[in-house]
């Protein structure tokens, strides 16, 4: 079996999507190549999507690349019943990548942006009962939002969205779906890629910390766990446009052609 893909007529696909689908293209595929530098990657087994400005369609990863193949051109779009409608690599998709994202697209109509990773130190605290612990500044990026949602194996049962959508809630960016990983979401791919980065890296201090075993880690109190919240959410806080341009340029200077 051959492992080469087939060629991938950007300048067509590019002729044919509107300038606003182009962009969403470039931005997600953008945030697949930073998750490979941030090493978010799980084989080809995680997903990422974004909705395509002013329609029903969503792009989602073609499943077979790994994060660092994907580009502009590469993503699948496909409709609210998760059918292909735009397959470039004839890869198809990850069905479980369309029964979560699907269902947050759907639930959240405000929500352009969704992000979901398999990273050993989510996971693990995925694993433990108390949840994140907020013992650390990047914690309280996503505290008075976090939400749970018990795991029901593989997520390839169109019934569970209904319970995923219900404990995600009307405000929430940010999940922890236990025993399985993270979830953040956003008005953009920009703002979920924040909001991931602030929660995977609270999940590797917390891992890191309780790592001692006797250590009595220190709980930052409430009051003060509430207003590093509110601050992140202020101005000067999370710096989410900032953030991704300045990531934006740094894959410009590694050569990385996601935009293609």
């Amino acid at each position: 079996m051959s492992g080469k893909l087939k060629p991938i007529p950007s300048t067509r696909l590019r002729d044919r999507v509107g300038e606003e689908e182009w962009q969403a293209r470039c931005d997600l595929a953008a945030g697949y190549q930073l998750a490979a530098h941030f090493r978010w990657t799980d084989l080809i087994f995680t997903h990422f999507t974004a909705r395509v400005p002013g329609s029903e369609y969503m792009l989602i990863n073609p499943y077979g690349l790994m994060f660092d193949e994907i580009t502009a051109s590469t993503l699948v779009k496909i409709d609210h019943d998760g059918k292909v409608v735009d397959d470039p690599t004839g890869l198809g998709i990850n069905y479980a990548g369309f029964v979560i994202h699907g269902c947050v697209h759907e639930a959240r109509p405000e929500v352009n942006a969704v992000i979901h990773t398999h990273t050993r130190a989510g996971v693990a605290v995925s694993a433990q009962k108390q949840g994140l612990l907020p013992i650390s500044q990047h914690a309280l990026r996503n505290y008075g939002m976090l939400t749970y949602h018990d795991y029901e194996g593989i997520a390839l049962e169109l019934d569970e969205r209904q319970r995923l959508a219900a404990d995600l809630g009307k405000t929430s960016k940010a999940m922890i779906l236990r025993n399985h990983g993270l979830l953040t979401l956003g008005a953009s791919v920009s703002e979920a890629f924040e909001l991931m980065y602030n929660l995977d890296t609270a999940c590797q201090i917390q891992v890191d910390a309780l790592a001692g075993g006797r250590v009595e880690v220190g709980l930052i109190n409430e009051e003060t766990a509430r207003k590093g919240y509110q601050q992140f959410l202020g101005p000067g806080g999370a710096e989410v446009d900032k953030v991704w341009t300045a990531m934006l340029r740094m894959l410009d200077r590694k050569g990385v052609e996601y935009r293609s």
